[in-house]
């Protein structure tokens, strides 16, 4: 529990120092945007290639990828049909809801959490893995093309190799399926740039609480409730199900996986949405509320679950 706590008070400084930037006017009115693109076109790409060059792959192809599997799709289904039958919303918007109620914050607040908690980083590998080579590609590009006036085959194909995160990511994957071994002395400035992903992202969502209120006029409350119930319960229930009764885990990496489950919606969602410049304040909101609701949960689950 005191790995749970360390994790999210360092994630809750940075966002607050990002809220406090942008209440005392430090930086131009329209520096969120800079920031923003800075995060999507440099830092991110190099961090997810430094990190997946590096992951070991035994973890990563595990029944941990499957039970991942199974949560998410399960959880993004439910939000998905819900959606189509109550909200209505146009292709974009969906796609951001399903994705806010379904992808974790692996990075951000897992990789704290698995250290702290679960003693090892390599726990989150699996499902940082499927996030960013099977999720984020289908959500950018529905994004990509539901945003753009004309659309065509064309750029519907060629969508994943113009982003330059799906890019990133799949050139380290080559490189750990390869077993290429890249010195530390090239492998540097991309650490180096990558190392200012996270930070950024943060003081860029705390930049965007400034001024704001949670559930602003205009924003479907509706849709917003069901993606943190979603997100804060039913992924970690099909977790813990799939993954102790199904697959029959042992208590450490049954712990593990409802862990992962249970953490909050990934700010690269409110990232994405910054990016195409749509329903920000849904991914905001969920953002923000399942961050606050991870803490007890992940309290809940480690009482319940954590091994002896």
């Amino acid at each position: 529990m005191i790995g749970v706590l360390t994790g999210f008070a360092i994630i809750g400084v940075v966002i607050l120092v990002g809220y406090v930037v942008q209440r005392i006017h430090v930086l131009p009115a329209d520096a969120a945007v800079a920031l923003n693109r800075f995060v999507y076109f440099i830092a991110s790409p190099a961090l997810l290639f430094t990190v997946l060059a590096r992951a070991d792959l035994s973890v990563i192809f595990s029944s941990f990828l499957v039970v991942t599997i199974v949560s998410v799709v399960i959880t993004a289904g439910v939000f998905l049909a819900l959606s189509r039958l109550f909200f209505r919303r146009s292709a974009a918007l969906t796609a951001l809801g399903t994705a806010s109620a379904s992808y974790v914050n692996a990075n951000n607040i897992g990789l704290p959490v698995a250290v702290y908690v679960l003693g090892s980083a390599q726990f989150v590998a699996p499902v940082l893995m499927f996030q960013l080579i099977i999720m984020a590609p289908i959500l950018l590009t529905v994004l990509d093309v539901s945003t753009r006036e004309k659309v065509s085959i064309g750029t519907i194909v060629s969508q994943p190799f113009r982003n330059p995160i799906i890019l990133a990511s799949l050139a380290g994957l080559v490189v750990a399926l390869l077993g290429i071994h890249i010195p530390d002395q090239v492998l540097a400035p991309f650490v180096l740039i990558g190392g200012a992903a996270v930070p950024t992202v943060l003081i860029t969502f705390g930049m965007s609480l400034a001024g704001r209120r949670l559930f602003p006029a205009g924003a479907d409350r509706r849709e917003i409730i069901v993606a943190v119930a979603m997100k804060s319960v039913l992924m970690p229930v099909v977790a813990y199900l799939f993954g102790s009764l199904v697959f029959h885990l042992d208590s450490m990496h049954l712990f593990a996986v409802v862990v992962l489950a249970a953490l909050p919606t990934a700010q690269n969602i409110f990232n994405y949405a910054f990016r195409f410049n749509t329903g920000i304040d849904v991914a905001r909101d969920v953002v923000l509320l399942t961050t606050i609701a991870a803490l007890p949960v992940l309290l809940v689950i480690s009482a319940l679950l954590a091994p002896a």
